[in-house]
């Protein structure tokens, strides 16, 4: 049997599926769990993938769990996906919109949104999961589903690595996953190489001397001190990173003082760089520090600043080889909805995991827009504007063909490297 027949005859049972994926989809809208609580979503994997005949090893990691189904001779194939939600109010007006609240890792009450699309990615390797388990007589080899926690928080993949996983999981090939994107619903969208941006968030602590408002001279002003290195930290893509490179640094937040008539003696920033080469990453970074030092010397200030690093993402940069079979099979079976995906500037903690096992990967994004809002806005050239991204408040995947086409890809994709019956 050819690729293309395998394919037809493991997919032909999503018709009698699809009804069960879109009500599973639209429960675990409606029962988000924030990174590191996924207990009730990792229950619910567990039994379906159980049913379907997996091997099956829960808490990797904490909440993270994987399926192996061994099939005869042939390569192994990971499929990964990832589970947790984010602290987002959820303002999508769907009739099964999260109403969730729960409490977070610093002890405060927050909502709780699958405002980033992970149960369309639950959702849709559960689904691919059965139907492969049911056309075990058309392919040949290793299938190992991953469902991974805390992707948000950028910790999940390394936690499932450090618990393990190359043990569970044994030999494997090859590694592949997807993301639901702000794209027309029923497009899939492969890259080569670079994909998704590293990512470095710092906190940087200024110390200055806090005095009365009526007496600037008594104090150093960590505000005056704040103000002039978030400037200055905006030449550093401009002027320090070659035009044709593309870097973000954002200072996306800073704190400082209690009351209008009082200079604190502090101030606090927190920035997060995006970048897609080391050497461009390692750059940005010592340039921020130099630029910070620099500043609180100009600045007298009493005491050096304080850098402190948090939710740092690797790059995801696709295997060639491994790309190009998967576009190629994506091709012959969606046809003109088959792209070239765009670089992105999220990311991901996804190419941990093949990192750790020593495999190629690719990953691939999924549109989830319904296609006749998305022509309107960009006919109109209001796609930034009119279109909900990832993280929004109003991102809500329409379920089809959002859901058919994960289903279909994520198949497709395994089918492209297992071998056929």
């Amino acid at each position: 049997m050819n690729a293309a027949a395998t394919t037809t005859a493991v997919l032909s049972g999503l018709d009698r599926a699809r009804s069960s994926m879109e009500d599973f989809y639209r429960h675990l809208h409606q029962h988000p769990e924030l990174s590191h609580q996924e207990t009730t979503t990792a229950a619910e994997v567990v039994d379906r993938l159980k049913g379907d005949g997996y091997d099956v090893t829960s808490g990797v990691g904490g909440t993270g769990v994987i399926g192996v189904l061994r099939n005869g001779d042939g390569p192994t194939v990971l499929l990964r996906a990832d589970m947790d939600a984010l602290p987002v109010q959820e303002e999508t007006g769907l009739p099964y919109a999260s109403t969730i609240t729960a409490t977070d890792s610093q002890g405060a009450t927050v909502p709780v949104m699958h405002a980033c699309g992970h149960d369309v990615h639950v959702s849709t390797l559960l689904t691919a999961a059965a139907l492969l388990a049911a056309g075990q007589d058309r392919w040949q080899g290793g299938l190992v589903v991953l469902f991974q926690p805390a992707e948000e928080v950028g910790d999940g993949a390394q936690g499932m690595v450090q618990d393990g996983l190359a043990t569970i999981v044994g030999k494997v090939d090859v590694a592949l996953a997807q993301h639901v994107l702000p794209l027309p619903a029923g497009v899939v969208g492969t890259r080569n190489g670079a994909v998704l941006s590293a990512a470095d968030s710092m906190r940087i602590t200024l110390h200055g001397r806090g005095a009365h408002g009526s007496m600037p001279q008594a104090a150093v002003d960590p505000v005056v001190l704040a103000s002039m290195i978030v400037v200055r930290l905006q030449t550093v893509i401009s002027r320090e990173v070659a035009p044709t490179e593309p870097a973000v640094l954002t200072v996306g937040s800073i704190h400082s003082g209690s009351k209008s008539n009082v200079i604190g003696d502090q101030a606090v920033l927190e920035l997060n760089i995006r970048t897609y080469d080391e050497q461009t990453r390692a750059g940005i970074l010592a340039a921020i520090r130099r630029v910070v030092v620099a500043e609180c010397e100009a600045s007298a200030a009493p005491a050096p600043p304080e850098f402190e690093m948090f939710d740092r993402f690797p790059t995801t940069t696709n295997d060639s080889d491994t790309t190009g079979k998967v576009a190629a099979a994506f091709s012959d079976h969606f046809g003109d909805r088959a792209i070239e995906l765009p670089l992105q500037s999220a990311s991901e903690d996804f190419s941990d995991i093949p990192t750790a096992l020593g495999v190629p990967y690719t990953y691939w994004g999924i549109g989830g827009i319904d296609p006749t809002s998305y022509r309107t806005a960009a006919a109109a050239g209001r796609v930034a504007q009119d279109i909900p991204v990832n993280h929004s408040p109003h991102f809500a995947p329409v379920l089809q063909p959002t859901l058919d086409t994960g289903t279909q890809a994520l198949v497709v994709a395994a089918l492209a490297f297992l071998s056929a019956n």
